[in-house]
């Protein structure tokens, strides 16, 4: 499907010899896709662009059309769902237009600026990725916190665009430089360039921005899930199991996530550390699509997972006769948020355990300094029996956001 064209016909598909530009991915620049080849991988970009755009635009509308997503959670998603977008309008756009020509169309400075924006919105999503674990973790976790505090989700959406800005500048002051990869009709780090200068780079970005925000993840997942074994023995109401979908959506999220940048990330590290030539156009365009393709993924995940996005996108196309179950139950619970904390606190050091349930149906007669079991199923009934705060705006209302 991809078939390699000899160097005389690279030189007539690309108007002339190959320049340095176009010799940064491999050091074997006859080595190229046919036309057929391009053709193939402008339509699997034409549709990451357009699927990708308006997927991530609908999320938008939904966030500006109901109040009950503007969650801190739903925050660092909202954040996510902005640097997927542009990607897909500063760079995707570009990266069709010259697949559709066979070549890269915009020059050096086009190539620098496509290498720049793409890999600083890519860095901002695997960032809040890791920034929308430690929340969760946080929240579910940490006695006394407020469920409600924006302040750290919005510092972590600010950090985000900070840090990844400090990381994707320095190419273009001359720490490493941006040029052609793949094909060469998109742009991103010079892999193959064989100086101590860059090696030094592209290993600080590796660590950086890709190793700690992956170890985040896992720290604050894996202890996460451990606490949820240790309540296992609390009864499953649905305000539980709502919880857990939410959990459930943002470890898809990041599993995903990594499965598109990986293999993007392995070609890379054979790129710079292997021999030279090592990487094909072939094997060089599919990772590189496969990451693009997040863009498209991410806002199926929070549409078709996130109960709360999916009753909103079906009261914004009017199917009526979901409504009145949409506004009954779109307010995230906060009884696992309760069980959880009373869970961590209980169990932390000069703090006894509750004590054995009493015959009647009050609390156990123990004079332990926390409720027994019966007065904690009297707060989840409390907290399970409010009604649930949906503000849906008017049409007149989302109109001044």
């Amino acid at each position: 499907m991809f078939p390699e064209v000899s160097g005389t016909n690279l030189t007539s598909n690309l108007s002339g010899p190959p320049s340095s530009l176009e010799r940064d991915w491999s050091d074997m620049p006859h080595e190229r896709l046919s036309r057929g080849g391009h053709r193939v991988v402008s339509v699997f970009l034409g549709s990451i662009m357009v699927f990708g755009f308006l997927n991530n635009l609908l999320v938008l509308v939904l966030f500006c059309r109901f109040r009950t997503l503007r969650t801190p959670v739903n925050m660092l998603l909202l954040n996510i769902s902005v640097s997927d977008m542009l990607v897909c309008v500063c760079g995707t756009t570009l990266s069709f237009a010259s697949s559709l020509r066979c070549r890269w169309l915009y020059g050096r400075h086009g190539c620098m600026w496509y290498g720049f924006v793409n890999s600083c919105f890519g860095i901002v999503s695997l960032v809040s990725l890791a920034g929308l674990s430690y929340e969760r973790y946080s929240t579910l976790m940490v006695c006394n916190k407020r469920v409600s505090d924006y302040r750290k989700p919005l510092l972590a959406v600010g950090g985000s665009w900070l840090y990844s800005v400090v990381w994707t500048v320095p190419p273009l002051l001359g720490w490493s430089s941006y040029g052609l990869e793949g094909a060469g009709t998109s742009c991103s780090v010079t892999w193959t360039e064989r100086s101590s200068g860059s090696h030094s780079y592209i290993i600080c970005l590796f660590v950086f921005c890709l190793g700690v925000p992956v170890v985040v993840m896992v720290y604050c997942y894996s202890r996460l899930l451990l606490a949820v074994r240790q309540v296992g023995h609390i009864r499953r109401t649905a305000a539980r199991r709502r919880e857990f979908h939410i959990l459930f959506m943002v470890v898809t999220t990041v599993v995903c996530y990594l499965l598109c940048w990986m293999p993007y990330g392995v070609i890379a590290m054979m790129a710079t550390f292997g021999r030279p030539g090592a990487v094909s156009p072939i094997t060089a365009v599919v990772p590189s699509i496969l990451a693009k393709s997040s863009t498209v993924i991410n806002p199926v995940i929070y549409i078709l997972m996130n109960k709360q996005f999916y009753r909103c996108f079906l009261i914004l196309f009017h199917c009526e006769h979901q409504l009145t179950e949409n506004l009954q139950s779109s307010m995230p619970s906060k009884t696992t948020v309760v069980q959880l904390q009373r869970r961590v606190c209980d169990s932390s050091p000069g703090h006894d355990p509750d004590p054995p349930p009493g015959p009647g149906p009050g609390p156990g007669p123990g004079p332990g300094p926390g409720p027994g079991p019966s007065s904690l199923h009297t707060e989840d009934q409390t907290l399970a029996a409010e009604p649930p705060d949906v503000s849906v705006m008017s049409p007149s209302e989302s109109e001044t956001l």
